[in-house]
């Protein structure tokens, strides 16, 4: 594994050296944490290099954002970064949520660094039912704090079954999540900056190829939302996991992995 940081932010490399090979850079969503997306590094890695990153503010990534508004944009802008730092002129983009958000910011401010993106769970325009999730999440947040927040959690991101069935597992994993919880202040500032997402108007300008993956028994993300990206989008397919909620890409694994090989391996 080769690592490093730029301008605060926390990346590292999987998968073998970089040189002539195409690469997958991976962006997770509002938590931030590369470490996310260990269902599916055995899969990616043993076909490509695989960057993972912590988002600005998470993980061990600088614990701050710059002053003033904070944007989806700016995370966009922030995977460029990570990108020159390893010189990588372009790559492709596996983004779940608000990673997914950002990769679709990034193909439209610098179309010549995206090979292929997929969109998991993601959005295009602000969404009621997204935004009435989040009031109740920052809810928690400023009126109980961060362990009340985290316990919380899961119940947007995974069906019923699974989280009793996961029980032990999850209660095992609560006091480390709130012990890594990002700065009170990052967090409000990355849910005001999905919910002023909004880039509807232009996805007709984005070119690359995406897959639009989205479980229909989301509880935070609404199948529609996934179904207007796809349509409206000029070269996009959509995936539609029959089970497995926000955090598909935890609970089904196997089948999201095998979804994004066929994707970014295909002509």
């Amino acid at each position: 594994m080769q690592g490093g940081t730029v301008d605060g932010l926390h990346y590292e490399l999987h998968g073998g050296p970089i040189a002539g090979r195409e690469v997958v850079l991976m962006s997770s969503g509002l938590g931030g944490s590369g470490a996310f997306w260990g269902p599916q590094m055995q899969a990616l890695t043993d076909r490509w290099p695989v960057v993972l990153y912590d988002h600005r503010g998470t993980g061990r990534s600088v614990r701050e954002l710059p002053a003033g508004p904070y944007s989806v944009a700016a995370m966009a802008e922030d995977m460029v970064k990570v990108m020159d730092a390893l010189g990588l002129e372009r790559a492709h983009v596996v983004g779940h949520a608000a990673g997914g958000n950002a990769g679709l910011a990034l193909a439209l401010a610098h179309p010549d660094r995206i090979g292929k993106l997929v969109v998991v769970n993601g959005w295009s325009r602000p969404d009621p039912h997204i935004r009435r999730c989040f009031d109740t999440r920052l809810a928690l947040l400023n009126d109980s704090g961060v362990a009340a927040y985290v316990h919380a959690q899961p119940l947007f991101l995974y069906p019923a079954d699974w989280l009793s069935a996961h029980h032990a597992r999850l209660e095992a994993e609560e006091p480390h999540h709130v012990a890594g919880f990002p700065p009170p202040d990052v967090m409000r500032a990355r849910i005001r900056a999905l919910l002023d997402f909004d880039i509807d108007a232009d996805l007709e300008s984005i070119r690359c190829p995406v897959l639009v993956s989205a479980s229909a028994d989301d509880m935070l993300v609404p199948l529609s939302c996934s179904r207007r990206l796809a349509a409206r989008l000029p070269n996009a397919v959509l995936d539609i996991a029959p089970w497995g909620g926000h955090g598909f890409t935890v609970t089904a694994p196997e089948a999201f992995n095998a979804m994004v090989v066929d994707f970014l391996g295909g002509a």
